[in-house]
């Protein structure tokens, strides 16, 4: 089969296609036909420098997601053709991902879809759509009379929290620190894209001077201690990203650092369930997301379509298609 493998860490350059054996399906692991998958911060983190720390064992075919259709489903309650998504569980890291035209997944990370829609339509859902419809309304507990901050709106994620959070009803703030992705914003549903040029917290108290209910922080440390600040009395902050490229905050002192009367949680994506994925395909279609990709590659065009992804250019989600 073609396959995307990882030998070291480097630039979106190395990235190139090579014939692998197809892996063999076994007990409590399934063979997924891959169709297309969409690309993650997390994959270029990879690309970038991870691949180098000890825990990862090289080589490794890269991604954390993918849609496609069973191939194998070897000892597991799924019939071949079952169109599916899968995700996370180590996917990509502890073992092959979805850089390739098949891989081998445990069955705990594979969920059925009754949905009807394109490949590369399928793909954006996984991993972008369960980490922002997760943190927004398990997490976040977001009401339709809810005022909501999305920091790092330009980012996939960001763009689908803004469609989630208008399709229920809410006033949404979306930062971006490029004034050109001001319309981008507006065309998602944002109601006012805020300028993140470091004055960010003068302009939110502009224009909505008693706070925000909701804050969506995928900047990560970098930016979370200013975006607590922005919040109401009662309001929650969820950290999810790490776009800012920190990774921990030094010193927090949670009794200081968290404003009195305003709450602070967190969303990790690793733990995906069929009943999760299902609630938000439902989700989906009552309420008819636009979940077009910004981008589409074929699987030989993965160098450009992480150059893309490095850039931050893409306005949303990058697919790749395989067939």
């Amino acid at each position: 089969m073609k396959a995307v493998v990882l030998y070291r860490a480097c630039e979106p350059v190395c990235l190139k296609v090579e014939d692998v054996p197809v892996p063999k399906a076994r007990p409590g692991w399934i063979l997924v036909r891959v169709r297309a998958f969409g690309l993650n911060h997390s994959e270029s983190i990879l690309r970038r420098f991870e691949a180098d720390a000890p825990y990862i064992h090289l080589p490794r075919i890269m991604g954390i997601e993918c849609a496609g259709e069973i191939e194998d489903p070897s000892d597991s309650h799924f019939r071949k053709g079952d169109r599916v998504v899968a995700l996370m569980g180590g996917m990509g890291r502890s073992f092959d991902g979805s850089y390739a035209e098949y891989a081998l997944l445990p069955e705990s990370i594979v969920f059925k879809v009754d949905i009807e829609m394109g490949w590369t339509e399928l793909a954006t859902v996984p991993e972008t759509y369960f980490t922002a419809y997760s943190a927004l309304f398990d997490r976040l507990c977001l009401e339709p009379s809810d005022s909501i901050l999305v920091r790092g709106a330009t980012s996939a994620a960001g763009f689908a929290a803004i469609r989630l959070a208008k399709s229920i009803g809410c006033q949404v703030f979306a930062s971006t620190r490029r004034a050109e992705k001001r319309a981008a914003l507006e065309e998602s549903g944002a109601d006012h894209p805020v300028i993140d040029d470091g004055s960010l917290r003068e302009s939110m108290r502009s224009i909505a001077p008693g706070g925000v209910s909701k804050v969506l922080e995928l900047v990560g440390p970098a930016t979370l201690l200013e975006s607590m600040s922005l919040l109401r009395q009662g309001g929650i902050a969820c950290d999810v990203g790490v776009l800012g490229k920190q990774y921990t905050l030094d010193s927090f002192d949670p009794i200081k650092d968290i404003p009195a009367g305003t709450y602070l949680t967190s969303f990790y994506s690793n733990e995906p369930t069929q009943e999760a994925m299902d609630r938000i395909f439902l989700h989906l279609r009552q309420y008819r997301i636009d979940l077009r990709p910004s981008a589409v590659f074929m699987l030989e065009d993965i160098a450009k379509a992480h150059e893309l992804l490095d850039s931050g250019n893409a306005n949303g989600k990058i697919v790749v298609r395989v067939d």
